[in-house]
Order: structure tokens, then C-alpha cells, then sequence
């Protein structure tokens, strides 16, 4: 009885005061139809309420996103199905949505009422500038009677699930023979090129040059053989995040760093790449394809506390395959480590976060960053600056501008410009070209 009462709205409270009221005075005058009138008043909402109390819990629902994972910024629909499982008729239905604040305002729906068997579909739609993992519902549905005398809410327990993830930038495949991505006109092969023995020599050709002659496979095949013009590396890559939380200078920052990671691990996956995801605090268990650990750990990574690149320097050691990292300021000694896990002679590649023009105090790190970019140029790395967004693609094929050699699109100056360009040590340079 005492939830009949709390399920009263407003007039139904009301109805239930003026009944007491006029039942006391019909009562006390006397006057019998007074009295009735009163008791009347305080049935009706009574009444109401045991009616709408048997539809309550005779009521499913289920629900849906479509799609359950989007880019941030991007919409998707929610679709929510009510179904009335009883043989009898509803009252008015006043359905509510459960949202996170960040999703926007609690969309809300007005049912007529559900007959028997029969089912209702609500659609709506949501929007997420913030990437990140939102638990949508559950459904709240108040069956109200014709009268508006009582509203009982029920609440469902079926949730959905929606993944926000960082905004995905398409790159351009550079047209390169296959040494960078993997790419090859022989489709997937692994051929090493760490010395002198890992040489993968093929037939001689007419018109290949007597310089790239092979005399020990020569030798050991009784024909003439010669260096390949490329070395096509495995299929494989990883895709190194520092998420550091001192090697940003703000939130905006960071989030640029994750956006990077997720174009650049997108566009690896669609190039057919088995590659491994790897951050300062280790390497990110594969659930699934690679496209789908990537999104759903980006969607919620966060700044780490760590203050070196061990752990991460240590995973990297053991992949294998070319190495793409996004780093924010890098000290040198955090560059010397990255420089040291770098596996043989496989490509490596890294897109270096700088602003434009910060506040002082980040002058220091910004110098500290242009170090870091010459330690990594000079072993061999191709290294690129991103300043936004709208930079990334553009030093996405700075990274693979020309064929040979290592080019940097980052000095020690950059603190004070953050464009400057650096030509890598001669030793460096002469690392594309095997035989040359």
C-alpha cells in the first residue's frame, strides 16, 4: 500500500487530499453525497494505481547500437524495443533513457500504450566528442493511467555498451617498392639485412650492374648472382604510444598523440601489416584483430604515471618488423633507449609531437626533443614533427619522402621554430642503400 502511495503524481495526491477533505466534512455536516464524492475521490487514484501496478512487470525490452563503435565526433543510433508480453492493454507510457552527461541530455518518449503482444521501437541518436567507453541505459518507463493519477517506474536491466574512439585521419600509402610497408611484387616475405650472410641474393639478369655481384652466393649456387635493388622486409610492425605523463604539455597534446597512434595503426592495419601495439608500460595484449585491440585500448587510454621508456624499450626489443612510435618531448636518454631497441637494420619511423609556440617553461623539453630527434635520425630513423591534426598527414609522407637515405624533419632548433630539417650522418645515410 505504501508504494501505491508513492506511484500517486501530483493530481493524484491531490484527488486523494480533497477526497479526506470532503469525506470529513460529508461526514461531520452530515451529508451522505459529500461523503460518497470523497470517497470517491480517494478510490479513483486507488484504483489506478493496482491497475497500472499489474502491467509493470509485464514489460521487455531490448535494445541496440548501430554501430557500437564510432570515431569521436561521429553519430550513432541507439534503438531501444519495448514489448508489451501480457494479454492486456498499458496505460500511458512515459519512457526515459539513461545517458552519461557526456553523450548529451536524457532523451525521453511518450507511448500511448502497448496492447497486448505487441511491441514498440524508439530511436535516437548520440554524439561524442570524447572518446571513451559509455555504458547507455538502462531504460526507465513510467506506466502512467488515462487520468494522469499515477506514475509507476520501472527500470530494465539491459544496457548497451558504446565505444567512442580518437578520430582516425586517413594517411596515403606512399609509393614506395615495399621496404617501408611491407609491400612487395612478391607478396609477403621476410629477407633480413643485418650483415653480409643475411644478404637474400637472386639470378643475374641482363643488364644488372657487375657492382651488385654477390661473389659468396655466387660461389655456394655455381651461377651468377646479385644483390636484390630492395630489401622487402616482413609483413610485421609496431606501433609505439608514449603516454607519459610528462611528455605533453597539455590534455590537448596527449590526445593528439593518441589521434596520431590511431591513424597510424588504422592505416597499417589496412596495408595488411601484422602489427603489435606497444606503450611506455609494455605491450597491449592482442584481443581479437589487430584494428579492434587498437581502437578499444585507445578509446580508453590514459597518461601514465612512468617516467622512463624501459619497459616500453623492452618490448620493443623483442618485435620484430619496421617500428612506427609517437613520442611527445623526448629527452635524449629516453631517445638512446628507443635508439638501442630498434631490432637490426628493420625501418623505424617516428612522429614527434612539438607545439608551435608554448610557454616558456616547456623551452627546455622542446630543445630536449630536437636532441632526441638527432640521436634518432643519426642511427637511421626518419623522423618527422606534428604540430596538429592537420600536420599529421603531411609528415606522414615526409617519413617516407624519398628512397633512400634518412631524412629528418626535425633539429635541435626546434624549440625556437619547430620546422627546421637536419640531414642525417653520412653513416646514416649510406644505411638504404646496401652495395651502393
Amino acid at each position: 500500500m505504501r508504494s501505491l502511495f508513492g506511484a500517486l503524481t501530483t493530481r493524484g495526491r491531490s484527488f486523494v487530499a480533497a477526497g479526506v477533505v470532503a469525506g470529513a466534512c460529508g461526514a461531520l455536516i452530515p451529508e451522505p453525497d459529500l461523503l460518497r464524492v470523497g470517497i470517491l475521490l480517494i478510490i479513483l487514484p486507488l484504483l489506478s494505481a493496482l491497475t497500472a501496478g499489474r502491467a509493470r512487470y509485464r514489460l521487455s525490452c531490448t535494445r541496440r547500437a548501430d554501430p557500437p563503435r564510432v570515431q569521436a565526433g561521429q553519430p550513432t543510433s541507439l534503438t531501444i524495443r519495448l514489448a508489451n508480453v501480457s494479454r492486456l492493454r498499458t496505460g500511458l507510457l512515459l519512457a526515459e533513457d539513461t545517458l552519461p552527461y557526456a553523450l548529451g541530455s536524457k532523451p525521453r518518449f511518450v507511448l500511448d500504450g502497448l496492447r497486448g503482444g505487441t511491441a514498440r521501437s524508439m530511436t535516437y541518436q548520440v554524439r561524442s566528442e570524447t572518446r571513451g567507453k559509455y555504458t547507455v541505459g538502462p531504460l526507465q518507463v513510467r506506466v502512467a493511467d488515462s487520468f494522469g493519477l499515477v506514475a509507476i517506474t520501472r527500470s530494465f536491466a539491459s544496457t548497451s555498451t558504446l565505444t567512442v574512439t580518437p578520430p582516425i585521419i586517413p594517411l596515403t600509402r606512399p609509393e614506395l617498392g615495399g621496404n617501408w610497408l611491407g609491400e612487395s611484387d612478391q607478396g609477403k616475405r621476410s629477407i633480413a639485412a643485418a650483415g653480409e650472410d643475411d644478404i637474400a641474393p637472386r639470378p643475374y639478369q641482363t643488364g644488372d650492374g657487375l657492382h651488385r655481384v654477390h661473389w659468396r652466393s655466387t660461389a655456394r649456387y655455381g651461377e651468377l648472382m646479385v644483390r636484390r635493388e630492395e630489401q622487402h622486409w616482413k609483413n610485421t610492425a609496431s606501433l609505439f604510444l608514449d603516454t607519459r605523463r610528462t611528455s605533453y604539455w597539455t590534455p590537448a597534446a596527449f590526445e593528439l598523440a593518441v589521434t596520431a597512434a590511431a591513424s597510424v595503426g588504422v592505416h597499417l592495419s589496412g596495408e595488411g601489416m601484422d602489427t603489435r601495439l606497444i606503450t611506455d608500460t609494455g605491450e597491449v595484449p592482442r584481443q581479437g584483430s589487430f584494428r579492434d585491440t587498437l581502437l578499444e585500448t585507445l578509446a580508453v587510454i590514459r597518461q601514465s604515471r612512468t617516467t622512463r621508456l624501459s619497459a616500453g624499450a623492452g618490448a620493443l626489443t623483442a618485435a620484430e618488423g619496421q617500428v612506427v612510435a609517437v613520442l611527445g618531448l623526448t629527452s635524449a636518454e629516453d631517445a638512446r633507449l628507443l635508439a638501442a631497441a630498434q631490432a637490426g637494420a628493420a625501418p623505424a619511423m617516428a612522429l614527434i609531437l612539438a607545439p608551435h609556440d608554448g610557454p616558456s617553461r616547456t623551452g627546455g623539453a622542446r630543445r630536449a626533443g630536437g636532441m632526441a630527434a638527432e640521436i634518432l635520425t643519426a642511427i637511421g630513423w626518419r623522423v618527422a614533427v606534428v604540430h596538429d591534426g592537420a600536420s599529421l598527414p603531411a609528415a606522414w609522407r615526409e617519413l617516407h619522402a624519398g628512397r633512400g637515405g634518412v631524412r629528418a624533419s626535425m633539429g635541435s632548433d626546434i624549440g625556437e621554430s619547430g620546422t627546421a630539417g637536419t640531414a642525417a650522418p653520412a653513416a646514416a645515410r649510406g644505411s638504404g642503400s646496401d652495395g651502393e
